[in-house]
Parts: structure tokens; sequence; C-alpha cells
């Protein structure tokens, strides 16, 4: 019963940790769309990996990013960043809700089941 008990546990431990890292995703993708100041970005590809993102802010600081996600067609994107900090990068239309909605599904599901296996370890 011990057994079931550490398991339930590291395995709440583990959903709340991807639940919470879902919401925060799809937090940061919601307060860069309604705040994120808009801006094209030059892709720069590179030969492995994900391109490097190219835009000028507000101010006129060039800024050179990793892009959030995989990025095929044209030389230019449409952008959000965060004015307070220029390095965190919304690609307009890409903004990968279905992987910030599977860690919430999962961290649920897991949760879920730790809370089973404490019920059942009584």
């Amino acid at each position: 019963m011990a057994v079931f008990a550490l398991l339930a546990f590291n395995l709440l431990f583990g959903g709340v940790l991807a639940y919470l890292a879902g919401a925060a995703g799809l937090a940061q993708n919601r307060r860069l769309r309604q705040t994120g100041i808009a801006a094209t970005a030059l892709v720069k590809r590179r030969p492995e990996g994900r391109p490097l993102l190219q835009f000028a802010t507000r101010e006129g600081l060039v800024m050179e990013v990793f892009s959030p996600v995989e990025l095929r067609g044209g030389p230019e994107v449409p952008v959000r960043y965060d004015p307070a900090d220029p390095r965190l990068v919304l690609v307009q239309g890409r903004e990968r809700r279905a992987v910030e909605y599977g860690f919430l599904g999962a961290g649920a599901a897991i949760v879920l089941t730790a809370l089973t296996l404490a019920v059942l370890s009584l």
C-alpha cells in the first residue's frame, strides 16, 4: 500500500506541473496576442533546428531570437513581441495551442490517476 501512496504522490506532483505548464503557456500566448507589439520578422534559415527571427522593436533595437515554432514558407512572418522583454515572441497564426492544451489534458489525466491510486491505497 505504501508503494501506491508514493506512486500517487509522484503522479500528482507531475500532473500538477504538466497542467501548470500548459496553463502558463496559454496565458503567455493570450497576453502576447492582446498586449504584444506587432512586427514583421525576417526568417533566417539554419541548416539544423529552428530558424532565427530578426525584427526591429518599436525603439529601433534589432532583435534576433530563435523561432518558438517550426516555420515553412516565406522569408518574413508576422510576430508579436513583449515590449518588456522582446525576446518573448509569438509567431502570429502559429501559437502552438495544441501543445499547451495537450499539457493541460495530460496533466489533468495524471492528476485523476494519482487521486484514484491514492484512494485505492487507503
